[in-house]
């Protein structure tokens, strides 16, 4: 049974599952020029770029959730027969999302192998991300995704500051979604207290220190004693560097990029402040 979330604000919330046809993703921006045409051979290089994982990052995985390599490569197989790359494609994920594409892949295998029940992102935009997200936990059979956006698009490529906010997620993936349009200080309190704990917090906010130093540190107070933050961009400020060093680690980095990606669990870590 899916979980049910109670209204923030109504003004401002969409709950993709009341509304799931096409016209119900808030479209803040206009897409400028005609949509990218790939020839098959791009295509189908794309496609191998989006499921590429690195080794290190599927050992970090492990690490991290404690899965095993054998349900690391059942994942795998799931994600290669999945249609989520595809989609995205579909829906105008094209050159301008190219150093994203290994770390969606990567995402997918950590919400299949962390399980989680509830996950928040903040930044969200055109919904890269978001759509892995969802894909993973409609593979797992549970868990719900909150996000709080849209992003800031600062020292982003043209062709991911014309999209519209949601544009890449696909319409059968909006089930398990809430979007929520608003800022962090306003909004972010009032949807970590949604529904127990949170089990995974992606911070992909743009590069505002203060931002997020607020979203890191009110993100791990509201964390399962399994949860897990991510961090986008972790080298635009020294603010997640400084954050593991809080918790008594050095940077903590799930995926070295570009751009890096850095991950942090509750489980193992050192006793310390917070």
């Amino acid at each position: 049974m899916r979980p049910a979330a109670r209204t923030l604000e109504p003004s401002l919330e969409h709950r993709a599952e009341e509304r799931p046809q096409e016209a119900a993703v808030p479209s803040l921006l206009r897409g400028r020029g005609p949509p990218i045409l790939l020839r098959p051979a791009a295509r189908k290089g794309m496609l191998q770029r989006m499921l590429l994982l690195r080794a290190a990052g599927l050992e970090r995985v492990s690490e991290l959730t404690g899965a095993t390599h054998p349900e690391l490569r059942r994942f795998r197989t799931d994600l290669e027969a999945g249609g989520v790359a595809d989609s995205l494609l579909q829906r105008g994920a094209g050159p301008a999302f190219a150093d994203e594409f290994p770390q969606g892949a990567l995402l997918y295998l950590l919400v299949r192998a962390l399980r989680p029940n509830r996950v928040v992102e903040t930044g969200v935009r055109p919904g890269y991300s978001t759509s892995w997200i969802l894909s993973a936990l409609e593979a797992n059979g549970r868990g719900s995704l909150s996000s709080l956006g849209p992003g800031n698009t600062r020292g982003r490529a043209p062709g991911t500051r014309e999209t519209s906010v949601g544009q890449l997620v696909a319409p059968a993936l909006r089930g398990r979604w809430t979007l929520v349009l608003g800022n962090t200080e306003d909004h972010l309190r009032d949807i970590l207290g949604e529904g127990g704990p949170v089990d995974l917090f992606f911070y992909d906010n743009g590069p505002d220190a203060d931002r997020a130093r607020f979203e890191l540190r009110t993100a791990w107070g509201a964390l399962s004693p399994r949860g897990m933050l991510l961090a986008h961009h972790v080298d635009a400020t020294p603010v997640w560097a400084e954050f593991c060093t809080r918790q008594g680690l050095p940077m903590q980095v799930l995926d070295p990029g570009p751009p890096p990606l850095g991950a942090l669990s509750m489980l193992g870590r050192p006793k310390g402040p917070s």
